[in-house]
């Protein structure tokens, strides 16, 4: 699914995958992250949501929401932004993030062969992981010129 092409149906059927409840707000924050080049942070999206479609929701039920989407892993949590997390809509399959600490331009990668590694360094130091994330922050080709 593209984000950005998804249909109503689309984000309900990305919530039921995630076992999360389908309601109206929580498709109002999926479709406004949908529309999000990058990355957004909840206070971005609830004033977007008040602007563009006159939505009644609350700043608690995005932050809410959001924190339920995360949990669930129907969104990714960046925390390139100081002092706030900000949210992405991604695509379903493993991957990590590029970020530009200027425009905060958000790429997704591949793990690209840090499997291997994470598994030398848990092994080394007797680690058991549940999970990992990797969020890269740096300067995008565009901020450098």
């Amino acid at each position: 699914m593209k984000p950005a092409q998804a249909t109503e149906q689309d984000f309900a059927d990305l919530l039921a995958r995630h076992d999360v409840q389908v309601t109206r707000q929580r498709l109002e924050v999926l479709r406004e992250l949908a529309v999000e080049p990058n990355d957004a942070t909840a206070q971005t999206l609830w004033k977007r949501l008040r602007e563009r479609s006159g939505a009644t929701i609350g700043l608690a039920t995005v932050y809410r929401t959001l924190s339920l989407l995360s949990e669930k892993r129907v969104v990714d949590t960046l925390a390139h932004n100081e002092g706030e997390l900000c949210y992405r809509l991604c695509g379903e399959t493993h991957h990590h993030h590029l970020v530009c600490a200027n425009c905060h331009r958000v790429i997704e990668i591949d793990e690209q062969g840090l499997s291997d590694w994470l598994e030398r360094v848990f092994a080394k130091h007797d680690f058991l992981a549940t999970a990992h994330t990797v969020e890269l922050t740096g300067l995008c080709s565009d901020c450098r010129k």
